[in-house]
């Protein structure tokens, strides 16, 4: 179940608009243009010009004569060719002004245009084409075509013969949801749930999926789910949405205003979410929680050959982290030799960490954080295990700061391509 609403622009209202411009669009492409050539009238201008012509080139003829540039014979035959060619623009023209419609006659035409072709148009849609798909509830239905039903049906079958397969039940409980059956989609995140008793997402899921089966009401077992859900993660995204919806359906507005509050404290203060959970906490007459003050800026220690603070993944990759990666945090001078300074190696289930570099940490003699100006430090989750950088590790690093900087937080928030 949603937890924000919007007021948007129907499926159906959006094509109507479209396919009205279109038409209109069509009619104008084939209107004006006749509608101008009805307004031209041949212009007898055509057939001065052409004897205008006739009597250049008839001129030029007498000067080559005269120059001797042609004989008298070649002059008749050119000229002969000048005559029969006015003649035959001579007599184009009242043809080409007798296929001009007559004024009245376009307009005619244009009339019957604009009446029957958005009619025809209207009729062939209705006739050929399939009006229902506007209809949401029907391009639901297109997703319950029979080769999908039964491919749902198979895995329904599949589970009964394997039922300690958790991620089975799992997808037979989105199938089930996505074909709107969602009292089978409850059984099978039952089932799911069963085997995978301390995951907040799939109880989220089958706490969802009971309410939609009991007419969209999260009151009762779907609620319990919630509470459940919540008690492993108190800060599960879809769990505090369904909790706080639910205080809102039995009207406990200090409790949607807690829980949307809580929810407000996992998601971007800047994001669209994050603005539609503050307007719904002020329609409750609530006050959204401020976002957490920005990090203090760095401090330097006394001691200038160590430097401590924290490696935290930014939300955006959170997901993407691999168990298994190994985790390595170290320190490089800002300029000459890349080579670090200091190095401490970790897992990425030590995250968030605390770190600790010092001269101890040297990987050579002389190269250590005290002998640099300004270092940089690098965080690098690596999925192959070793210090070298390869594609798809996860990384970031700080700006460069003084040896003897405390409290610096680094940030993994790229993968390396």
């Amino acid at each position: 179940m949603g937890f924000i609403l919007r007021v948007t622009m129907s499926t159906g209202v959006l094509f109507w608009l479209i396919a009205f411009a279109l038409v209109v669009a069509t009619l104008a492409a084939l209107v004006v243009p006749l509608l101008r050539r009805a307004g031209e009238r041949p212009r007898p201008a055509e057939a001065d010009a052409s004897a205008a012509i006739y009597r250049d080139q008839t001129r030029q003829l007498d000067d080559d004569v005269a120059a001797g540039v042609i004989h008298a014979d070649e002059r008749e035959r050119a000229h002969e060719e000048i005559v029969a060619r006015l003649g035959d623009e001579l007599a184009a023209t009242p043809a080409r002004a007798a296929a001009q419609p007559s004024q009245r006659t376009a307009w005619i035409v244009a009339i019957a245009i604009v009446a029957l072709l958005p009619t025809m148009v209207l009729v062939a849609y209705f006739t050929l084409g399939n009006p229902q798909a506007l209809d949401a509830t029907a391009a639901r239905a297109r997703a319950t075509e029979p080769e999908i039903v039964a491919m749902v049906e198979r895995l329904a079958e599949r589970m009964k013969q394997q039922p300690d397969d958790a991620r089975g039940w799992l997808l037979l409980g989105r199938s089930m949801s996505a074909l709107q059956r969602f009292q089978e989609s409850a059984d099978a995140y039952a089932q799911a749930a069963a085997r995978l008793p301390n995951d907040a997402g799939v109880l989220a899921d089958w706490a969802d999926a009971l309410a939609m089966a009991q007419g969209r009401k999260l009151a009762g077992e779907p609620t319990a789910i919630i509470d459940r859900a919540l008690a492993i993660d108190p800060k599960h995204p879809k769990s505090l949405a369904l909790a706080a919806s639910a205080a809102m359906d039995r009207g406990d507005d200090a409790a949607a205003i807690r829980h949307w509050n809580a929810l407000l404290a996992t998601l971007p203060p800047d994001s669209e979410q994050a603005r539609d959970v503050r307007e719904t906490i002020a329609q409750l007459g609530g006050k959204a929680a401020t976002p957490p003050p920005a990090p203090a800026q760095p401090r330097v220690a006394a001691a200038t050959g160590r430097i401590d603070g924290r490696v935290v993944v930014a939300p955006a990759l959170a997901a993407k982290v691999p168990p298994q990666a190994t985790l390595f945090v170290f320190a490089r001078a800002v300029q000459g030799s890349r080579m670090p300074l200091a190095v401490i190696r970790k897992g990425a289930g030590d995250l968030p960490l605390q770190f600790v570099l010092d001269d101890s940490m040297a990987m050579a003699p002389g190269a250590t954080l005290s002998s640099a100006r300004e270092v940089v430090v690098e965080a690098r989750l690596s999925t192959s295990g070793t210090a070298v950088p390869a594609s798809g590790d996860l990384a970031g690093e700080s700006g460069p700061v003084t040896p003897g900087t405390s409290g610096i937080v680094v940030t993994i928030n790229r993968i390396v391509p």
